[in-house]
């Protein structure tokens, strides 16, 4: 009894969220003009969002009902995605799979579900009519499940319920099992898509990876040439002018060395700071944890750390996400105007979480080249994703995730 019950709840849970996906369907219909008109550049990827989101919900129900997990598509949307993106998003093959999952959820899983979800009810109301029939009037009598005028007919009723419930006990568990089989084929990954997500997902993960290399090794050049050559310039130049002024047996040798060793301390300074941001060695010495208190303890706007219990992450990782902070908190001193920020790293299974908030006014956006778009290019060489959201007037919230490992 208690799996028809399940069954029986299932049933009619669809056929409510049936009811919903009529109203999607035909809301859809009618924004579709709109969508054409505008391009559908900007409601038709926000419409496939909500689609996206009412058939996740579908899958979790389905999938909690058949004791599986039924997977979807792991791509998901960018809140500020280029136009080229959007519509790849808008007009891939999830979205035409989703809308023929809406179509069938809609119109005839509506009418079966509705239809057979409603016998218990018809039962209990055949069963019951011998206690209530003579109370309405002769002119309007009970009219299910047909109309009854006298005892005979009243006293017959129990017998359709009796019907109307063995139906339900034979029809519903089989009805759950048909639309569970119906919805979990139309809501399911098959493995060809899966796959080619996956492949889709790698090629851009490399291609990330790629950029953020050249990037790094773009930015090792330029500290190189604007710092530590220059210096290094600077040495030759004083010993050569402290050469030739022994030579002649001028005054100023040793202070031109002086300043030589002073120029070439400098460079050596500077060398040690490229190689820092490269790597920096306090990620060995202190691990993650420490690493990231010694970088928010040095931030010019008060700064709090969570990340108790981190422990150690692989160094690719640790490096990359040691980075996402420091750029972040540079973000948040020199162009928020905050007076506080929260710092909050931490592991859920595989994956890594940095969450960086500050009280200042806001308004912050990714620009190509920019910090953000670094940090964009930094987790997704490790299948990571970075959200900003910063309305005007505050708080500026930066969320990133990426693999670590298990």
């Amino acid at each position: 009894m208690r799996r028809w019950l399940r069954d029986w709840r299932f049933v009619a849970v669809e056929a409510a969220a049936s009811g919903v996906s009529i109203l999607l369907f035909c809301v859809g219909l009618l924004l579709l003009p709109l969508m054409m008109l505008s391009g559908g550049v900007l409601l038709l990827p926000e419409a496939v969002r909500v689609l996206r989101w009412w058939s996740d919900l579908a899958r979790r129900r389905v999938g909690a009902h058949r004791g599986t997990v039924i997977t979807g598509p792991d791509a998901r949307l960018p809140a500020r995605a280029p136009i080229d993106e959007r519509v790849r998003f808008a007009f891939s093959r999830w979205t035409a799979r989703d809308v023929l999952w809406l179509l069938v959820d809609g119109f005839p899983a509506f009418l079966v579900a509705i239809l057979i979800a409603s016998l218990p009810l018809a039962a209990l109301n055949a069963l019951a009519v011998p206690f209530y029939w003579y109370l309405l009037p002769a002119d309007d009598p009970v009219g299910s499940p047909y109309p009854v005028t006298s005892w005979e007919l009243a006293w017959t009723t129990p017998l359709v319920g009796l019907g109307y419930a063995l139906l339900s006990l034979v029809l519903i568990p089989a009805v759950a099992r048909l639309l569970a089989l119906v919805e979990g084929w139309l809501l399911a990954a098959p493995s060809r898509w899966r796959l080619a997500d996956r492949v889709d997902a790698l090629t851009l993960s490399r291609a990330a990876a790629l950029d953020a290399h050249a990037a790094e090794l773009r930015r090792i050049e330029r500290d190189l040439h604007d710092g530590a050559q220059q210096r290094l310039v600077n040495v030759v130049m004083m010993l050569g002018i402290a050469e030739r002024a022994l030579e002649s047996g001028a005054d100023g040798a040793v202070e031109q060395l002086r300043r030589a060793q002073d120029a070439a301390t400098d460079a050596l300074a500077g060398l040690r700071r490229t190689v820092h941001d490269i790597y920096p060695p306090i990620l060995d010495e202190l691990g993650l944890e420490g690493a990231l208190a010694s970088l928010t303890g040095r931030s010019a706007v008060p700064c709090t750390l969570d990340a108790a219990g981190l422990g150690r992450v692989p160094a690719a990782v640790e490096s990359a996400s040691y980075f996402v902070v420091a750029e972040a908190l540079t973000n948040v001193n020199k162009h928020s105007a905050a007076t506080a920020a929260t710092v909050t790293v931490g592991r859920d299974g595989d994956r890594l979480t940095i969450a960086v908030v500050d009280d200042g006014d806001g308004g912050a956006v990714e620009r190509p080249g920019g910090g953000f778009a670094g940090i964009r290019r930094r987790v997704e060489a490790f299948e990571g994703t970075m959200e900003l959201t910063s309305p005007q007037g505050g708080p500026t919230t930066m969320r990133v995730e990426m693999l670590c490992g298990s």
